[in-house]
């Protein structure tokens, strides 16, 4: 995958979109899930933010969501539904769209920093469950991620 993230990082939406519908399946699967984990994994406020952004991007949030589905894993799915829905919540009551969402929204709002950090122990919890997943299907599939060269 490093050569796709090599391809994608820090460039426009059009060129990653480019780059990603180039992949098969398991590889876009594998190619979002890793984008979310990557950036979502350091911190409670990291996944807000992450989670946020990608909802305000919905074929990122497809194609993550899309990936987890791909690899059968239901349980990372179902918490991702309900962060969206915690979220949502939030900023429905706030009269708040995606892309206001910050780091320091943690920090300024004790309940959503509680919920949030609930949220980020889960997905935590459930990320070794998915490498597992992720991880098998590669090993069954390893002619779509490896090329081996004598």
């Amino acid at each position: 995958m490093e050569p796709t993230f090599l391809q994608i990082r820090e460039k426009d939406m059009s060129v990653k979109t480019k780059a990603i519908s180039q992949l098969t399946e398991g590889q876009k699967a594998l190619c979002m899930f890793r984008v979310f984990y990557d950036h979502a994994d350091n911190s409670a406020g990291e996944y807000y933010a992450w989670v946020s952004y990608l909802l305000d991007k919905p074929d990122f949030w497809c194609g993550v969501t899309g990936g987890l589905r791909f690899f059968g894993d239901a349980s990372m799915m179902h918490l991702l539904e309900e962060t969206k829905e915690a979220l949502e919540a939030r900023n429905r009551k706030r009269g708040l769209q995606w892309s206001d969402a910050a780091l320091q929204d943690l920090d300024r709002d004790h309940e959503l920093q509680y919920a949030v950090n609930l949220l980020f122990e889960r997905f935590r919890k459930n990320a070794p469950q998915s490498h597992k997943l992720i991880g098998t299907y590669i090993r069954s599939h390893s002619n779509e991620f490896v090329i081996i060269e004598d």
